[in-house]
């Protein structure tokens, strides 16, 4: 690991999803949601979150959106190197065809981006799986 910070770059996803906003809402907002399709296991303490994935884990602060259509979390990593990058989970209702939008802004470094992606894609598709849609 080397100690010279490459710059992060923001990206944007969406998908469309086959549920309500309010099913939705829980499954990015609450620990038992986002155990179902982000992290084996997520705990909170505080405004803390820690996400357990194959026995590690990794602990990110909420800074905004909880139980609104926005959760937005900063990593502790990234806010010990001062880095503020933050990932955040975001969804609406198309007025005309009463579809849920989930958006996804997140953080990589230039040559990690498209990697995150795919990870974020593989996220999403367990979110789908878990909600049916």
């Amino acid at each position: 690991m080397t100690t010279t910070m490459a710059a992060k770059v923001k990206f944007e996803m969406e998908y469309l999803l086959k549920t309500s906003p309010k099913v939705l809402e829980n499954m990015i907002s609450t620990p038992s949601g986002l155990s179902e399709w982000f992290a084996e296991d997520v705990n909170i303490k505080g405004d803390v979150y820690t996400f357990i994935w194959d026995g590690s884990e990794e602990k990110a602060r909420l800074t905004s959106g909880k139980n609104a259509t926005k959760i937005r979390f900063q990593w502790l990593r990234d806010e010990e190197d001062g880095n503020d990058c933050q990932f955040e989970m975001a969804y609406n209702v198309d007025p005309m065809t009463k579809s849920v939008v989930f958006t996804v802004s997140d953080y990589a470094e230039e040559e990690e981006v498209e990697e995150s992606k795919l990870l974020w894609d593989q996220q999403v598709s367990d979110l789908k799986r878990v909600l049916g849609a």
